[in-house]
């Protein structure tokens, strides 16, 4: 396999790295390594990673894939790069990690992002970065550092985003990208620059934040020490990519204003292409810049969606003896899934509340918790696990229902991730939504696939990110059944009600011993 020229892409995912190649004339996906790793829970609402998982899955992956494909080092023309956001990973100075990353399902930073608010004050903050002061975004973990591990800060050279310390690794050089800047509730859109007050307004140092650019930057070459563990040709460029949401942007072919995606992984997202910020008087959307510097992608996100699938099948991995010991988790959950579609819509008046790890859009309420509402001796695991898939689906159906309310049309919805392969999965989303869907090519590598793109800019070998509408096509899929729909239209206001019904709670449920 060689003689073309191909493009390498790392995607630091929640579960795990995966690396991607790339032909570079096609856009077709040639080959990927997938390398998992765990995330450590240690207190309630916090999530953490270990840094040397991310170095053993970035430079161990890279060199599984080059041997398993043959590639040419030298016909590799580039390594972008995708990740998760809204994390923080202190380095000192020597590069090396000084803690575990804290993550973006980290919720532990409530009382600093409130310090945040009250020197700026709110509404300052979601108008000038985009985005509500929230325990979710880097700032106010940096700050909940700062305070508890003051040590920690003090040794800090540099906080970095996953994908940028995956950059590091490879590069030897400190960035970041203004998409993944943008999270952070201390980057201002309008000017695309870091915000020098609201940095000290924070408390915090300005020259502990690497420099932010666009997402097709070449900010060095690989490096003779990183060649020597990967297999890559030293020299090799180098270019920063995006977070994972801009990165499936441009991977989903939403390159042009007016172009809406939903994602569903681990969390999920709606987002929609557009040439300003969206600024909700209600702030219940927020705004990142888009890959493509000239724009913005509006988004509004779940914070835990086919997480919570994940965690119905280990739930009822081994609720019977029949499930337990060498049972096939992958079998489970097809059975899952399939089961889900013998239960009707409304699965028999079960709803699930999806907050298992808080929630962000519509709520912003890092205390919200998952739950049944309206189990029954009758249900049984059709009924949960319709009532879940139902239950993400209602809470995005929140996000267009905010889309709309603020102008936005929405004809149709391209889908990617996990679902987008789930037949089941996807006829509950059109009839909830009230929208036809449409699939990509590549739903499984969209964000692997934006920043490859990125990449590809980077380097000359694209003119710009319209080379996604070259590479992405769409099918149509699912339409809504307008039964259905209808009868969605009536769960809609019960399953709000739920959230409503419950909320005064989840403080006091916090409250008690963990």
């Amino acid at each position: 396999m060689t003689g073309r020229t191909y493009i390498l892409a790392h995607d630091l995912g929640t579960t795990g790295n995966k690396v991607s190649l790339f032909d570079a004339e096609t856009g077709a996906a040639v080959a990927s390594a997938y390398h998992p790793y765990r995330t450590d829970y240690p207190h309630s609402g916090w999530a953490e990673h270990d840094p040397a998982d991310w170095r053993r899955a970035v430079l161990g992956g890279t060199r599984e894939l080059l041997d398993k494909t043959g590639v040419a080092p030298g016909d590799i023309a580039v390594v972008s790069f995708s990740g998760m956001m809204m994390a923080a990973l202190p380095l000192d100075a020597n590069g090396e990690p000084l803690r575990s990353a804290i993550l973006w399902a980290d919720v532990r930073a409530t009382a600093e992002a409130n310090l945040l608010a009250r020197a700026v004050g709110y509404e300052t903050v979601y108008r000038r970065t985009g985005h509500r002061p929230s325990s979710s975004y880097t700032g106010p973990k940096i700050l909940w550092i700062k305070r508890h591990q003051p040590e920690i800060y003090a040794q800090a050279r540099v906080f970095l985003q996953p994908k940028d310390y995956a950059a590091y690794l490879f590069s030897g050089e400190y960035a970041t990208d203004y998409s993944d800047a943008s999270g952070t509730n201390l980057f201002d859109l309008e000017t695309r620059s870091w915000a020098p007050d609201l940095i000290a307004a924070a408390g915090l140092d300005a020259d502990k934040l690497p420099p932010a650019y666009p997402s097709a930057q070449v900010i060095g070459h690989v490096t003779p020490e990183a060649a020597a563990l990967t297999g890559l040709q030293a020299g090799t460029p180098v270019v920063i990519g995006g977070g994972d949401g801009a990165c499936a942007t441009v991977g989903s072919g939403s390159v042009a204003p007016g172009q809406a995606y939903n994602y569903i992984g681990s969390s999920a997202w709606i987002a929609v292409t557009a040439e300003k910020p969206l600024i909700d008087p209600e702030m219940r959307t927020f705004t990142y810049v888009h890959m493509d510097p000239r724009y913005y992608f509006p988004t509004g996100t779940n914070q835990c969606a086919g997480g919570a699938f994940d965690w119905l099948e280990r739930l009822l991995r081994c609720a019977t003896p029949e499930d337990a010991g060498d049972a096939s988790a992958a079998r489970i959950y097809d059975e899952l899934a399939t089961a889900a579609a013998t239960a009707p819509p409304g699965a028999r008046g079960l709803l699930f509340l999806p907050h298992l790890i808080g929630e962000r859009t519509p709520y912003w309420n890092p205390s919200a918790r998952g739950g049944f509402v309206g189990l029954t001796m009758a249900h049984g695991r059709a009924e949960m696990a319709r009532a879940v898939l139902e239950g993400v689906a209602l809470n995005l159906r929140s996000i267009l229902v905010a889309f709309r309310g603020l102008d936005t049309e929405i004809n149709a919805m391209r889908l990617i991730g996990g679902a987008a392969r789930s037949p089941v999965w996807r006829q509950i989303i059109a009839d909830v939504y009230g929208l036809p869907l449409l699939l990509p090519q590549l739903v499984s590598e969209a964000t692997s696939l934006g920043a490859a793109i990125a990449g590809g800019v980077g380097v000359g070998l694209y003119p710009d990110y319209s080379i996604a509408r070259t590479f992405v096509r769409t099918t149509e899929a699912e339409r809504p059944d307008p039964a259905t729909q209808a009868q969605y239209d009536i769960i809609y206001p019960l399953f709000l009600d739920a959230y409503r019904a419950t909320e005064p709670l989840f403080a006091r449920l916090a409250a008690l011993p963990q």
